[in-house]
């Protein structure tokens, strides 16, 4: 077991914190959570600023929404890790079969499925504290949410289209923060959410392209091979969704309250995030795992853009 502690998982960053500084028995589950890969949980969060900070914008400020914003963010931590130790629970015998995956804790041996069991309900637990402290709308959203992420490890046994289910999961948080804000669900939300979900699927079909042939040896289905050699074709389509949705999501949001101002200034996000997807796929390499993996992270940055522009525009 000490060696295997020591040992790190194969797609983390080197030289990572985890791997780094925490307590030796505290690796295994931190690695659980992906606390050494934190790409997965900016991914999970920034859906969840879009859909607060446009709501702000549209609305008027309130004390409670900087808890929203802090809530959303240290929700997103534990509910990340919650979800990828589920994932990682379902997918052991998968992830011992592939090269990416095998150093994962689990398949490793550096934890068991019941310990992996008993931190996944402890991360949980501390997102339904947070969650309660949110209105009745908010909280039923929450609630329904956790269909989605027990679904999700199972979408690529049975669908070429994980990514989609993926998506579902990991955007949900543009509704909920939105209903934090207003205390309903609104159009708005609803196409920052759909709009999120063609930006997963660009990105999570470029992160797959990394496991494509093994995926094929054991029968993993994925965007990735789905698509194949029109990739690109695909990739520029769920491109110009995800632009298109979050600019008349703006457009809906603002045009009857919002002064001229900011709503050019909010505009601007889209048009920016749309210039670093298209970036992504100047550089795209489907066939060199490394690419693939470096651009996938690099949808940190692009999903912090709209964060930028719609801050810009609540202030302006």
């Amino acid at each position: 077991m000490p060696d295997q502690i020591e040992t790190p998982v194969a797609d983390a960053y080197r030289g990572n914190w985890v791997d780094r500084y925490a307590p030796a028995w505290s690796r295994p589950y931190l690695r659980l959570s992906r606390a050494d890969r934190p790409i997965g949980t900016w991914l999970l969060l920034l859906p969840c600023w879009w859909g607060l900070l446009l709501a702000i914008t549209a609305d008027a400020p309130r004390w409670f929404d900087l808890w929203i914003f802090a809530g959303c963010g240290i929700g997103a931590l534990v509910m990340r890790g919650a979800g990828c130790t589920w994932n990682d629970i379902t997918d052991r015998h998968i992830d011992g079969s592939v090269e990416r995956t095998r150093s994962r804790p689990i398949p490793s041996g550096q934890v068991s499925v019941r310990q992996a069991l008993t931190w996944m309900a402890l991360q949980a637990l501390i997102g339904l504290l947070i969650l309660l402290t949110f209105n009745i709308a908010a909280i039923l959203l929450g609630v329904a949410s956790l269909a989605l992420v027990a679904i999700y490890p199972f979408a690529k046994r049975f669908t070429w289209w994980p990514q989609v289910f993926l998506g579902l999961a990991f955007n949900w948080g543009a509704l909920l923060a939105w209903t934090a804000h207003r205390g309903a669900v609104e159009w708005p939300a609803v196409l920052l959410y759909l709009s999120g979900i063609a930006w997963t699927i660009f990105y999570d079909t470029i992160y797959a392209h990394q496991d494509k042939e093994d995926d094929a040896l054991i029968g993993v289905k994925s965007t990735a091979r789905l698509f194949g050699d029109k990739t690109n074709l695909y990739l520029r389509g769920f491109m110009a969704a995800s632009v298109l949705l979050m600019m008349v999501a703006i457009l809906i949001a603002l045009v009857p309250n919002g002064n001229v101002l900011s709503l050019v200034i909010a505009l601007g996000g889209p048009w920016a995030f749309g210039w670093h997807m298209a970036w992504q796929m100047r550089s795209l390499d489907i066939d060199d795992p490394d690419t693939c993996l470096r651009l996938f992270r690099a949808n940190r940055d692009a999903g912090l853009i709209p964060v930028l522009f719609f801050a810009f525009a609540l202030i302006a």
